[in-house]
């Protein structure tokens, strides 16, 4: 059955990729079989209403059951509703004739005296004075309501929508025709989550902590629900765990550096009391753990339901592995730490530049993941005069079934992968992955293989690319906000 799905009109790249995730969550492709995880026939129907631009947050999206349409809505971050259509125009004489030519079999269990009901009078593009929606409200006489009007916490609630005019859009999607909508709604986004998560009230902060918002879209993305074990190679202050946990995932987390996962900033203020804080079940383990040299042992193999991270790529924070220059340069040998040093010892590191750490990650995934698990990870984007590099990591494990692009500068952004696993892990896979990898980072931007992101980000777009060095004068400022 075709539904409209109005979404909040944010992030308009991630809408689709999210809702698609969920529908797959929800069963709206049938019941999953173990042995397919084929993703290619696992697309929605999408249409737009007419006259309107695909970045509209109108869409009708065909659903296979009512539940289905409403767990997706329910779970969802950045739809604000699905409904039941029962007319659409673009005045109200041809919004009243496609509501009278509506089944009836289809509105009257919903209009009978026991119930209790509410309109929501809504619009896109304009505000609706409370006189002009009164008006609107009175102006739908002609359907037969017989229940109670509840205004708190109604069984049922309609929605009266419209769209302004082109001319007056000031700057949002372009609309020919003013449309109008009525519809009962089936179930709409909890943004209550945001100000509830939001980071300015987190007990436990550090400089790369991940928006509440769009960890919960990670984790929507990567399909966190109870039973599924979720795995966050650069676990920080856990920030995404946060969001996976609320969402009823078991959660695993590991960073390089002891003294985020163990010592935090005491013992009230860590990223286990960030799990209190929300009265969240606490990570089944927390390891000091370096992604370029795993501590699994050999033969353990898929493991984790969903792998999401924001690897280090060098603007807020470089990546690091273990070793130390002298010893990866071969200038001093291993070493054995004395037993007595252990408890305060902390390992020597060396810079870890993106394509490393980006193979490093695959390579985990394809190995740890089961079948079926899902890699989310954001991706950087360097943009140079106003083209945009889509060269992606590939991996014969896995297939790549979303991209969302956040521009966080006129010069770069982000890109969320959503990654599905197809293919078991074998010897022969590792080693086309490997091949791969080279030629990646072979035909790759250099800044992705010397690690420069940050110097590339944050110096001015007309410089030179042969003058190396910057005055102090015409660097700009950062102060550690978002780029």
């Amino acid at each position: 059955m075709w539904y409209l799905c109005v979404f909040y009109h944010r992030l308009l790249d991630y809408r689709k990729p999210e809702f698609e995730s969920l529908a797959d969550l929800f069963g709206a492709f049938g019941e999953k079989r173990s042995s397919d995880f084929n993703t290619q026939d696992k697309v929605l129907q999408w249409r737009l209403p007419k006259h309107h631009h695909p970045d509209s947050p109108f869409h009708f999206v065909h659903l296979p059951s009512e539940d289905v349409a409403r767990n997706i809505a329910n779970r969802s971050i950045l739809v604000k509703g699905i409904y039941e259509l029962w007319g659409e125009g673009n005045d109200f004489e041809e919004l009243e004739e496609a509501v009278k030519s509506y089944p009836d079999e289809r509105k009257l269990p919903y209009l009978e005296s026991e119930s209790t009901f509410k309109v929501t009078v809504d619009s896109f593009g304009k505000v609706l004075s409370l006189q002009e929606q009164n008006e609107r409200i009175q102006g739908l006489s002609y359907i037969p309501f017989k229940g109670r009007v509840n205004l708190k916490n109604p069984d049922h609630n309609f929605w009266l929508m419209e769209t302004d005019e082109n001319e007056t859009n000031n700057g949002l999607p372009p609309v020919v025709k003013r449309r109008i909508f009525f519809g009962r709604e089936i179930g709409g986004a909890d943004r209550k989550l945001i100000p509830l998560y939001q980071l300015k009230t987190r007990n436990y902060l550090g400089p790369t902590a991940m928006d509440a918002e769009m960890a919960f879209l990670m984790a929507n993305q990567a399909q966190a629900a109870p039973g599924k074990l979720v795995y966050d190679p650069f676990v920080g202050t856990g920030s995404i765990l946060v969001s996976a946990a609320h969402f009823g995932a078991m959660t695993m987390g590991a960073d390089i550096d002891i003294r985020v996962v163990r010592d935090g900033r005491g013992p009230d203020c860590n990223v286990w009391s960030n799990f209190k804080q929300y009265g969240l079940p606490m990570p089944i383990g927390l390891l000091r753990a370096d992604n370029n040299l795993p501590p699994w042992r050999p033969g353990l193999k898929e493991v984790f339901d969903a792998i999401i991270c924001d690897p280090p790529y060098g603007v807020r924070a470089g990546g690091r592995k273990s070793g130390g220059r002298k010893l990866l340069k071969g200038i001093v040998g291993p070493y054995t730490v004395p037993d007595e040093k252990r408890a305060d010892h902390i390992p020597s590191t060396a810079a870890y530049t993106l394509v490393e750490c980006v193979h490093d990650l695959l390579d985990l995934a394809a190995r740890m993941l089961v079948m079926g698990g899902r890699l989310v990870f954001f991706y950087p984007v360097l943009r140079e005069d106003g083209s945009v590099e889509t060269h992606f990591p590939e991996h014969p494990c896995f297939k790549l079934v979303a991209t969302s692009e956040q521009m966080l500068s006129s010069r770069y952004s982000r890109v969320l992968l959503t990654m599905v696993k197809t293919s078991l892990y074998t010897e022969e896979l590792a080693l086309a992955a490997r091949i791969k990898h080279l030629e990646f980072r072979e035909n790759h931007l250099k800044w992705l293989e010397n690690g420069n992101l940050h110097s590339l980000v944050f110096s001015p777009a007309d410089a030179e690319s042969g003058d190396s060095k910057v005055s102090k004068e015409s660097k700009p400022k950062y102060r550690g906000k978002y780029v």
